[in-house]
């Protein structure tokens, strides 16, 4: 690698993490600010509120890189500009392919450590924040489907909660029906049913179970009756964010899971998954303009070139937001919700890049 690749990739690579080590700062000082009344309130140990802001760390990168990255490319590469050392590096022969090389390398490294946070660390730390989130700070009533839940439990199983309480983990007006092909061969139900953590079994009172078969049917009644399910209570109600808490491996299982159980919540589902690999990517699609948009040096200086930018970030977020919010509440493709924004972008950056280089 030549001096030229090693000088760019070095402010590329020490700009990003010095902007990562700006705000990651002021973003766990001003949510402390925010939280510290009720961490005190709640007399939360020291240890938990430490773990809470290592994971809030975590979240907070994954979720901002994107931007991080663009604002520090943005930002370096005018100060090339603005100092005639990209002028310098066109003049003595280097194309501007060759120049933007180094730029890619970094990007590279970059997408590399977006796909192992976005797979790996980044589910982990999501499932530290949300529960201490809900646990401390927001009430956990909204954060589970609690009423009228139906789910198919297995090809031939399927399951009926009139209301769910998942702190006790007490659902009532329970109704299990099993069926071989289309015709049901018995029907379980009880007023409500509990769930025994210490050896995973279910208490059902006022039992009832109707066996059907061809020509008669058999009702018996029990006042309880312990039994084993084939559903954890877990899977009963999964929480909303669910799907971020999971590592790609797992969530592709667990919306295979909950694809057989009638789900409704897959989109929300492959939304999260598909977002593990178009991060990366859109590494490459932020870099390419943020270099296109800086690297010329214009009247207004870095100010310009840092509003123009800002401007291209948030719309970037806009799009990236809506379209998910559109595959999660409606039959909106998440493929398509998921891509398009990545896609528009990627042809702005080909046009930009076309543009730059004349």
């Amino acid at each position: 690698m030549k001096i030229l690749d090693w000088y760019i990739l070095k402010r590329y690579l020490l700009t990003f993490f010095m902007m990562l080590l700006l705000f990651i700062p002021i973003g766990i000082t001003v949510n402390l600010a925010e939280k510290i009344g009720k961490i005190l309130e709640n007399k939360v140990p020291f240890a938990a509120v430490a773990q809470y802001y290592l994971d809030f760390t975590i979240y907070f990168a994954t979720l901002l890189l994107p931007i991080f990255l663009f604002l520090s490319v943005i930002w370096f590469t005018s100060k090339l500009a603005n100092n005639t050392e990209v002028v310098a590096f066109l003049s003595s022969g280097v194309s501007y392919s060759r120049f933007l090389r180094p730029y890619l390398i970094g990007a590279t490294l970059i997408a590399i450590l977006a796909l192992v946070l976005g797979m790996y660390l980044a589910p982990s730390a999501s499932d530290g924040f949300n529960k201490f989130k809900y646990r401390y700070f927001k009430s956990s009533r909204d954060v589970q489907q609690t009423v009228n839940i139906y789910r198919q439990i297995n090809d031939n199983e399927y399951i009926y909660v009139s209301n769910f309480d998942p702190r006790i983990k007490r659902g009532y007006y329970f109704t299990l029906e099993h069926f071989e092909g289309t015709k049901m061969t018995h029907k379980i139900s009880a007023n409500n049913l509990v769930y025994n953590e210490e050896d995973s079994t279910y208490t059902l009172n006022s039992y009832n179970i109707r066996k059907i078969g061809e020509d008669n049917e058999i009702i018996e009644s029990k006042r309880k009756q312990d039994t084993v399910l084939d559903f954890s209570i877990d899977d009963l109600t999964p929480v909303q964010y669910i799907a971020e808490t999971l590592s790609y491996g797992e969530l592709t299982d667990f919306i295979e899971k909950e694809r057989e159980r009638g789900s409704s919540n897959i989109n929300r589902y492959l939304v999260v998954k598909y977002k593990k690999w178009s991060l990366p990517v859109s590494v490459f699609i932020l870099t390419i303009i943020a270099v296109a948009v800086s690297s010329m040096k214009r009247r207004g200086g870095m100010g310009i070139n840092l509003a123009f930018g800002i401007t291209i970030a948030m719309i970037f977020v806009f799009f990236d937001k809506v379209f998910g919010v559109m595959a999660e509440q409606s039959d909106f493709s998440p493929l398509i919700a998921v891509w398009l924004p990545v896609v528009i972008f990627g042809i702005f950056a080909f046009v930009l890049l076309q543009y730059a280089k004349r």
